[in-house]
């Protein structure tokens, strides 16, 4: 995001997220350390009471989409935001994987924990799926789908797969430097993937909120 080094501001009404752009905040603990190498070491309550802060004491104001991005797993912070936000009625989990079974087996566990907690599952992705070659356009795999990859994995759950996006080395490059890759790389073939998985969560988003109005 490009936001290393910047504070956190107190307001009349709250934390005040960091801003990337006029209509994109962001709010990290990493805003929160002395240093950026800093570890942050703490127990359970102390990582409930910051998560239970950043979606209660920070003035967010109106938003068309709270994005939570979480570690890989199913611990605390997990059940902490789904219980927190409950009265919120959560879209859904967006879940990310690579084509290999060794991520494929962590990835079944969160379904699985969505699953046990109520948390409807938007759909999958599976991010580093192929390389593409910049100059003759071939793909290669560099992590073969040895069981199936993600495709497999979400018939035999019956999960959406939301996209497959491949290898591109301008990503950690933009990434790095702060920058948007969909800016920089408009016509790679992940950049075409991205826009494809926005596009699906935000109709299945539109559909939710369609069918909660006709539930009320």
């Amino acid at each position: 995001m490009g936001l290393e080094g910047e504070q956190v501001h107190q307001s009349g009404s709250g934390w005040s997220p960091v801003y990337v752009e006029e209509n994109l905040g962001v709010m990290s603990a990493g805003f929160l350390l002395s240093s950026p190498d800093d570890a942050v070491i703490w127990r359970g309550p102390k990582k409930n009471g910051l998560i239970k802060q950043f979606l209660r004491d920070v003035d967010w104001g109106e938003v068309d989409y709270l994005i939570v991005d979480t570690p890989p797993g199913t611990s605390d912070e997990h059940l902490s935001i789904v219980q927190y936000l409950s009265a919120a009625h959560i879209d859904g989990a967006v879940i990310i994987t690579t084509p290999q079974e060794v991520s494929l087996q962590d990835v079944r566990k969160e379904i699985n924990f969505c699953h046990k907690v109520k948390l409807p599952i938007i759909g999958v992705v599976e991010n580093m799926s192929g390389f593409v070659c910049p100059k003759c356009k071939n793909e290669s795999q560099i992590f073969p789908p040895t069981t199936g990859g993600a495709e497999k994995m979400c018939q035999n759950l019956s999960v959406s797969l939301l996209g497959k996006v491949p290898l591109d080395p301008q990503i950690g490059k933009s990434c790095d430097r702060g920058q948007s890759f969909l800016a920089e790389a408009p016509e790679s073939p992940a950049t075409l993937s991205y826009r494809n998985i926005i596009q699906r969560i935000q109709e299945y988003c539109e559909h939710h909120h369609l069918q909660e109005e006709k539930i009320m």
